[in-house]
């Protein structure tokens, strides 16, 4: 009866210790989806404008609050004056990493800071000129938990550091250096990121 007991408490203890194991692990291990797509055109007259931006992100929980990710994508714009001439045609290629760090708020409510490194590369086709820019942008953001596959996200760029190569066909190369911080970034004064609001697919 005893060693029955005993291998009784040793089965609960080794099953309750994986629970908490697992409790413990949250989200780690788990990979999510996200991104941003947009898609803007204007026009005026007969002249007319467009650009568009497709950049999906894939990334993965290192630990139970840090998440690592990657976003691969292209930014477009293109313009025609009133006769139907190009005067613009541009295309980026964007690669963009990122590590996000979460602290609980209330109940499915998270409350993150994210650092990202996008590193930009385009042409520009009118022109003939190409560019290419690299940056630091610091992001703080709310993630609201839906369900376990499915949260809702909300963040705003605070700080961005980074720099810039545009180089002519012809002529010399140029490069500027950009450095903006506003942490009391307001609705009315967004001069460095606008209120981004988006879904994350956990899986």
């Amino acid at each position: 009866m005893r060693k029955i007991l005993l291998l009784a408490g040793i089965a609960i203890f080794s099953l309750t210790a994986t629970a908490q194991e697992k409790e413990s692990k949250g989200l780690q291990g788990t990979w999510w989806v996200g991104g941003q797509v947009s898609f803007d055109s204007s026009k005026t007259g007969d002249a007319k404008s467009s650009s568009n931006m497709i950049l999906p992100i894939v990334g993965t929980f290192i630990a139970p609050s840090v998440t690592v990710g990657l976003g691969i994508g292209v930014i477009s714009s293109k313009t025609d004056d009133a006769l139907g001439v190009t005067t613009s045609d541009a295309s980026t290629f964007v690669v963009k990493p990122l590590i996000r760090k979460y602290w609980n708020v209330t109940g499915g409510l998270f409350f993150y800071g994210q650092a990202a490194l996008p590193v930009m590369s385009g042409k520009e086709k009118v022109s003939d000129s190409k560019t290419f820019s690299f940056a630091l942008e610091l992001a703080p953001g709310f993630d609201y938990v839906v369900n376990k596959w499915m949260t809702v996200e909300t963040s705003f760029t605070i700080f961005n550091v980074g720099t810039s190569t545009s180089t002519p066909a012809i002529g010399d190369k140029t490069t500027t250096f950009g450095f903006n911080a506003n942490p009391m970034n307001s609705v009315a004064d967004r001069t460095i990121g606008n209120l981004q609001l988006g879904v994350k697919f956990l899986f």
